[in-house]
């Protein structure tokens, strides 16, 4: 466990570095704008900043680089000039972040680094198309959905209950749980991560949500991501639940379903082609310059 000196001492070797703080329904993130790629935060610096009593606090660090100095995903440079580099709260990297890409995206919009309407952005998972919708939202095209490659049915267990899951990637690996009723829902407690059996359906550790209907093409669902906790939202967690929810449902391949979360409301349709779109808000509510030590 990181210790409240280890904390300062990361935090005050970024003094003087402007961040912001932004979420998208409820999702949080800092925000570290880096376009001259001189930041390539350690992970004891991105849990310094992601920690909400002794750092600005948020579910993940959006580090805003050009593709093109970014070797890991330099390939896309010529189609998408600024990369998301998404870090977990405790320091780990994630394929993708659907709530913090619209975050990134607008920022991108506010920064004048990108004009819009439409754009694309680079991040671990691909490239993703991005839309400024005319009430102020923000569409993302997250790609296709996949299953992971062992058959096994995941089981979840919380509190000693246990669930048959389905697994869904987009690209990050997620495990969806169909529930009866919102008193199941409620009750459950998720202040530790879900255990989900046989582990080699997801080897690099999995984000499970847990969904109970509330009308046609509508669910509800909470979520447990890994490496951050329960969070208010999810985006790629709402992407997933709407491919299992439609596979449930016999939906057609052209769909959309609301999804509320605990932070608000978004909206995951799916195209003729497959691939999945995912819509909601997203602010940016502060700019900081980051202190050196007391």
């Amino acid at each position: 466990m990181t210790t409240p000196r280890e904390l300062s001492d990361a935090l005050a070797s970024l003094a003087g570095l402007e961040v912001l703080k932004g979420h998208g329904t409820g999702n949080d993130f800092v925000l570290v704008p880096d376009v001259d790629a001189a930041h390539d935060l350690a992970p004891a610096q991105v849990a310094a900043l992601a920690d909400r009593r002794f750092g600005i606090g948020g579910d993940g660090i959006l580090r805003v680089v050009p593709t093109a100095s970014s070797p890991e995903v330099a390939d896309q440079a010529d189609r998408a000039p600024w990369f998301m580099d998404y870090r977990n709260g405790d320091g780990s990297i994630a394929e993708m972040c659907g709530n913090g890409a619209r975050v990134f995206a607008r920022y991108l919009v506010d920064a004048g680094l990108e004009t819009g309407p439409e754009f694309a952005i680079a991040t671990r998972g691909g490239v993703c198309g991005v839309r400024i919708e005319d009430d102020g939202d923000v569409t993302i095209d997250m790609g296709e959905a996949t299953t992971p490659r062992a058959r096994a049915m995941p089981v979840v267990a919380v509190g000693g209950r246990s669930w048959h899951g389905s697994g869904v990637l987009v690209p990050n690996p997620h495990c969806v749980v169909f529930l009866e009723d919102a008193a199941e829902l409620e009750a459950l407690d998720l202040t530790t991560a879900p255990d989900v059996a046989p582990p080699a359906v997801f080897p690099d550790g999995v984000n499970v949500e847990f969904v109970v209907d509330v009308a046609e093409r509508h669910v509800r669902m909470r979520v447990h991501e890994r490496g951050v906790g329960e969070t208010l939202s999810c985006g790629t967690g709402a992407c997933a639940v709407m491919v299992a929810a439609a596979a449930r449902d016999g939906a057609p391949t052209h769909t959309s379903y609301v999804v509320d979360v605990p932070g608000g409301t978004v909206v995951v349709s799916r195209r003729d082609d497959g691939r999945i779109e995912l819509r909601g808000p997203a602010e940016i509510v502060a700019r900081i310059t980051l202190g050196g030590a007391a």
